[in-house]
């Protein structure tokens, strides 16, 4: 079994993965890969956070079927898994809630993390606020800009929001930032990886949370249509909504899965953020994955209009996927993913995430290529709120916002 047998113990998925630290933050990591495998299996831990996920989140999100969309586009049946209508409007909010809660029994003062689109530092934050912890939340200086309406959420919720400043100010410098914060006193704090990444237990921690995803869509969806979908669709930073969606699914081979990066402006050097597509083994943040690297091995600049996808690395169990060949990764471009977010607003009155409407963009693409009786399930991972801003200011004129 796939999504059962991964990672081994040294935290590898294939050669990708691992902990590539300092050793003596390799011993606090190890305290909390110990608390984690003991608190996941535990009945009391596992009830709360049930509970947490029904009565708090509101899950389990339902299933849209697209019917305007599809009727339109012809060819496959487009469905949607309402991660969106989620408690804080985004999937994040299914680890942040199990990360918290590790703090907590563990006895951490502090949570901190980095944000790109906000949407982690907002469900953090939020979880924070709930289970009665400090939360310092690293944002790069562009995103703070860009995605004002969720800064402000985390302040509301008490959180402090400091801004990386430094190299291109965005989702990789908030990392870095984040890091250097956490190294300082990994005592007290826990630091809250915002996706499938970082060393050993990350990934595995927080696709086990974010599970829950692939779990509920799968019996929903046979409730709804008395078959699996044909197809998997879900946008590809980190990949932590991507991996939620794809692990119920990994062994039914009759299911085709689709990861979408963002390909950008052009496939030049800092205008994409499309990981997997173009880079090549390489070790960040403590781990190995995919990388984008420039000529001294160091991490390229990238670029995407969703800032929740311009990350240089990947999660190391798409790297893997990828490489065995079970999930084909594809892209979609800036302009694209914003058609995408006009067609969805406009057709069936839902304002996705700039991320996730990059996963919408290739479903549309890859709708009309199949049979009518053939379905697409797309992870619609956010909700826009965030975005309305900056879409407006600079596509207002050509959608007549």
């Amino acid at each position: 079994m796939m999504n059962n047998t991964l990672p081994n113990e040294q935290g590898f998925f294939g050669e990708y993965g691992g902990s590539f630290i300092p050793p003596q933050l390799q011993e606090i990591i190890n305290d909390i890969t110990a608390s984690y495998l003991k608190l996941k299996d535990d009945p009391e831990f596992k009830a709360e956070l049930a509970d947490l996920y029904k009565h708090y989140v509101g899950r389990p999100s339902p299933i849209f079927y697209a019917k305007n969309l599809s009727k339109k586009l012809g060819g496959a049946q487009i469905y949607l898994k309402r991660e969106d209508l989620n408690h804080t409007g985004a999937h994040k909010i299914n680890h942040c809630l199990g990360e918290a809660l590790l703090a907590k029994k563990m006895g951490k003062k502090k949570l901190i993390a980095e944000t790109g689109a906000g949407q982690h530092g907002v469900a953090l934050a939020t979880a924070a606020a709930l289970v009665g912890l400090e939360c310092d939340i690293y944002m790069g200086e562009v995103d703070i800009v860009k995605e004002h309406p969720n800064v402000v959420r985390m302040k509301i919720l008490g959180a402090r929001v400091i801004p990386a400043t430094h190299g291109r100010k965005t989702l990789k410098e908030a990392v870095d930032a984040a890091f250097e914060a956490y190294v300082k006193d990994p005592i007290t704090q826990l630091y809250a990886i915002g996706s499938v990444v970082g060393p050993h237990p990350f990934p595995m921690m927080v696709r086990d949370f974010q599970q829950v995803v692939g779990r509920e869509a799968k019996e929903q969806f046979l409730d709804m249509t008395g078959r699996q979908p044909n197809n998997l669709v879900a946008c590809v930073g980190g990949g932590s909504n991507a991996i939620g969606l794809f692990t119920a699914f990994l062994d039914d081979e009759n299911v085709n899965i689709y990861g979408v990066e963002p390909s950008g402006l052009s496939f030049k050097d800092g205008e994409h953020a499309a990981t997997l597509t173009k880079g090549t083994p390489g070790i960040i943040h403590g781990f190995k994955c995919y990388l984008l690297q420039d000529e001294n091995n160091e991490p390229a600049p990238v670029y995407s209009i969703a800032s929740g996808l311009d990350y240089p690395g990947v999660g190391p169990q798409h790297s893997y996927l990828k490489d065995i060949g079970r999930v084909q990764y594809e892209c979609i471009n800036d302009k694209e993913a914003v058609e995408a977010f006009f067609e969805i607003s406009r057709v069936e009155g839902i304002i996705p995430a700039l991320e996730s409407a990059h996963a919408i963009a290739y479903a549309m693409k890859l709708a009309p290529t199949l049979p009518q009786d053939e379905t697409i399930l797309v992870n619609l991972s956010g909700r826009g709120d965030k975005d309305i801003d900056y879409i407006a200011e600079n596509y207002g004129q050509e959608y007549n916002v």
